[in-house]
């Protein structure tokens, strides 16, 4: 019989308490939501500071190199005139051995929060030291937001600024941002900026305002996809590459595509609105007619070699070391033929 999954709380429970003012003497963010770990732990410092009066009882310590047994010495040691002291152990997945807060844990002083940041998942969390951590109510995992979930935190954000944002256009902002929450907090900011005391953050605006900041979207992919511009296609897929772009969104972003299109004929013949015929394709409405005009040009066949090219490239890119760029190019020229 197989070992049950450990079941780490989320790092969205110890934002929920600490927005409330519930303090725990010890906080181990861990995840691959670097961006959820900062945001807990700037929410939590924000509650802490306050009730240091010295800068004395304020520590930081970078993990690597150091032992443990010192930095929770520390922590034990009373502040110097605060009713708290804050402890923070940055880089703390290079620590090697994690045993002494087995026992630190057990009966940490009152006086103290150490929070310790932990980038990246953790590879054995049933051993004793993390059972530990989780059973007492210290540890925590910050995982990165997917689809709904990452568009309602969008929405949310907007919604904290003054300013209205649908489902829809959330998702077109991913869509053209990507998945990273610092780089589109980023483009939401100059959007917000942009749009000064106007309440409405749509399409237009984001597109506007994005393609302002970047000489290519996701989108001129597609389009220059869609219309087989092979030449094109490549100088953009370059393009996106250089400016940082993950070679496995745009792949992903690709795939979305031609699945969508695979779809066409079979959502005309159900005569839809254009906002139903979107949303069943994985589109914003705006660019539904991109995908129209592209499924006259790609043949069946066509759409099934797309797919295998894919399939192929995503392999490539997740299981070798292969160079990006040779691969996407590859995947360009294959897909338009």
């Amino acid at each position: 019989m197989g070992k049950s999954k450990v079941n780490i709380p989320s790092i969205l429970d110890a934002v929920k308490e600490i927005k409330k003012g519930k303090l725990k003497p010890i906080y181990y963010f861990s995840g691959d939501d670097s961006f959820g770990i900062d945001e807990a732990f700037k929410l939590l410092e924000q509650k802490v500071s306050p009730l240091l009066t010295s800068d004395f009882d304020r520590e930081v310590f970078y993990a690597e190199g150091k032992n443990l047994v010192d930095i929770l010495n520390s922590a034990s040691a009373f502040p110097f005139g605060s009713s708290k002291k804050l402890v923070i152990v940055k880089e703390s997945e290079k620590i090697k051995d994690k045993k002494a807060l087995i026992s630190y844990a057990a009966s940490p002083p009152d006086f103290a929060v150490i929070v310790f940041l932990h980038y990246g998942k953790i590879s054995n969390p049933d051993t004793q030291v993390y059972t530990n951590l989780i059973n007492s109510g210290y540890l925590y995992e910050a995982k990165e937001l997917r689809g709904k979930n990452l568009a309602a935190w969008i929405i949310e954000n907007a919604e904290s600024k003054g300013k209205n944002l649908s489902g829809d256009d959330a998702q077109l902002l991913i869509d053209i941002a990507g998945e990273n929450r610092n780089l589109l907090e980023a483009q939401l900011e100059k959007i917000i900026t942009f749009l000064g005391a106007e309440k409405e953050i749509n399409h237009k605006v984001i597109t506007e305002v994005t393609s302002s900041l970047k000489e290519y979207s996701i989108f001129d992919l597609q389009n220059a996809v869609a219309k087989k511009e092979k030449r094109n296609a490549l100088k953009i897929v370059l393009k996106l590459l250089d400016s940082g772009i993950e070679p496995t969104f745009i792949i992903f972003m690709l795939n979305k595509f031609f699945v969508g299109l695979s779809r066409i004929n079979e959502i005309k013949e159900q005569k839809l609105n254009v906002y139903a015929a979107a949303r069943l394709v994985g589109t914003h409405y705006f660019y539904y007619d991109n995908y129209l005009k592209a499924r006259a040009v790609y043949s069946d066949k066509n759409l099934f070699n797309a797919a295998k090219a894919l399939f192929k490239a995503e392999l490539l890119t997740k299981t070798t070391s292969s160079d990006s760029k040779n691969v996407l190019a590859i995947l360009i020229a294959e897909i338009i033929d």
